[in-house]
């Protein structure tokens, strides 16, 4: 797996690094098929203070791409929001995989198609 971690407008300092990185492991540990991640951490300049600094993540896993943003007054707020947002993007993918897993299952089953 391959981990990108890179910001706008802003320096990423190892402490946030690490802070992302933690955050991760949590949306990582449901899903073990990952390719890459990347993640985006930005500033901009707009009127609304709420919403200037944006996190941005892109996770390629086997099959399709999940995409999750988030933006909050504080940076480490919007990563927890964002690690939440991608959690439950992986949980449904994974849950999706699954469902159809087992319906394929039952398809090839002959005794289980009269039923």
């Amino acid at each position: 797996m391959n981990l990108t971690i890179s910001g706008h407008h802003l320096d990423v300092t190892p402490a946030l690094r690490n802070y992302v990185m933690e955050k991760l492991g949590r949306v990582l540990r449901h899903f073990d098929q990952v390719i890459d991640v990347k993640v985006l951490l930005s500033v901009h300049n707009e009127s609304e203070k709420d919403k200037r600094q944006r996190a941005e993540c892109n996770v390629r896993v086997k099959g399709s791409d999940l995409y999750a943003g988030s933006s909050h007054f504080d940076l480490y707020a919007a990563v927890d929001a964002l690690v939440d947002k991608l959690d439950r993007k992986v949980v449904k993918h994974k849950t999706r995989l699954q469902e159809r897993r087992g319906d394929a299952s039952k398809r090839n089953m002959p005794g289980l198609a009269a039923a």
